[in-house]
């Protein structure tokens, strides 16, 4: 019974608002109009109201944004993520990853929680699209700058050849590899599945360009064994104007024109062949350039005996090496000077005319 049925029951009777005990009621008049207008207040909650605070709190998501999103729908190409939005963003299949797949679910799963990328804004039906993608993009750049900074040798497979050279992939990104800095007597065509020690020549994110040696590799391994002043057996591997390329185990030195004899020579081709097996001696290791610089004409016992008496050259060259030592070296004086030779001559056994190296990412 409410106290207004109460109040009429009992005026009903005879009795007024004062008979009722003070106490309880306290000695103010009782407006029973404003009890009977009193109302309990609607605590529900509808659609529309829910609609109306999401416009009240404008969520804004702008290109760029990186963002928490839950996955709740995988479709054949594409899956709609929830990021809070009122509207489920869209993610396509070639935003899913910095590698090629198939099929959505190599990288999502249902109600799986992760970051996702701002690609676009919203479309005409208020959809925005989304990219992992470039989320990899992004940290496998600044991992490989991380590795360039550290000098760090990497390892990778070649997945692919042109006429420039070949193709690896470092940290999801596509790198090249110049033919000149390719070390190895294989044809490019067979190096496809080989994994190769690695050297960073460039890495420029602004350009989209990642450009490796594998010379460079090789050569630094090799220097940690070898010393200057140190008598070696090589092979001529290549025969140019300026000098012969020398494979010493793996890698490649140029003993340049100016080293070969005392004796002015016209060409090396008078005095080398390729293939010939020869004596020299290291005069200058340069790990920052990947160089090895050899010498025979500090191993004449007389000058001019490299053209009127090789063998006798190979037959003293610990001899005559360990006296270059003394005499250079022991005396704390820099070796032999290294000749200028331009970059594109050292080049191992230069291959054919490079091709401009491919984009690092596939746009």
């Amino acid at each position: 019974m409410t106290l207004y049925e109460t109040n009429t029951r009992t005026a009903n009777r005879g009795c007024t608002v004062q008979d009722f005990d003070p106490i309880v009621y306290g000695e103010k008049h009782w407006d029973k109009t404003s009890m009977v207008n009193q109302k309990t207040p609607d605590i529900g909650f509808t659609h529309e109201d829910f609609a109306a605070l999401l416009d009240k709190y404008d969520y804004h998501f702008s290109p760029g944004d990186i963002v928490a999103g839950t996955v709740f729908s995988l479709e054949p190409r594409g899956a709609l993520i929830d990021i809070g939005a009122k509207t489920a963003a869209y993610i396509p299949i070639q935003e899913m990853s910095i590698n090629r797949i198939e099929t959505p679910e190599e990288v999502l799963q249902s109600n799986e929680t992760r970051e996702f990328f701002i690609l676009t804004d919203e479309n005409e039906d208020g959809q925005l699209t989304l990219s992992i993608r470039r989320i990899e993009y992004m940290r496998a750049w600044e991992r490989v700058r991380q590795l360039q900074a550290e000098d760090a040798t990497v390892r990778s497979s070649v997945f692919a050849t042109n006429r420039g050279g070949a193709l690896v992939r470092i940290e999801g990104l596509r790198g090249f590899i110049p033919g000149s800095h390719i070390s190895t007597r294989k044809p490019k065509e067979d190096l496809v599945a080989e994994e190769l020690p690695l050297k960073f020549l460039e890495v420029d994110e602004d350009r989209n360009r990642l450009v490796l040696s594998h010379r460079r590799a090789l050569v630094e391994r090799k220097m940690n064994r070898l010393e200057v002043g140190e008598v070696v057996i090589g092979t001529v591997r290549g025969l140019k104007p300026y000098g012969a390329f020398i494979d010493i185990g793996g890698v490649s030195g140029l003993l340049h024109i100016s080293e070969i004899s005392h004796d002015h020579i016209d060409t090396p081709h008078s005095v080398f062949n390729v293939n010939d097996e020869i004596k020299v001696m290291i005069i200058d290791l340069d790990a920052e350039r990947g160089r090895i610089s050899l010498s025979t004409k500090q191993l004449e016992p007389d000058p001019g005996d490299m053209v009127k008496n090789p063998s006798l050259v190979y037959d003293k060259a610990e001899e005559m090496a360990a006296r270059y030592r003394e005499q250079v070296m022991g005396l704390g004086q820099p070796s032999a000077e290294e000749p200028v030779v331009e970059e594109e001559e050292v080049a191992a056994e230069p291959a054919a005319v490079e091709e401009e190296p491919a984009l690092a990412v596939e746009e």
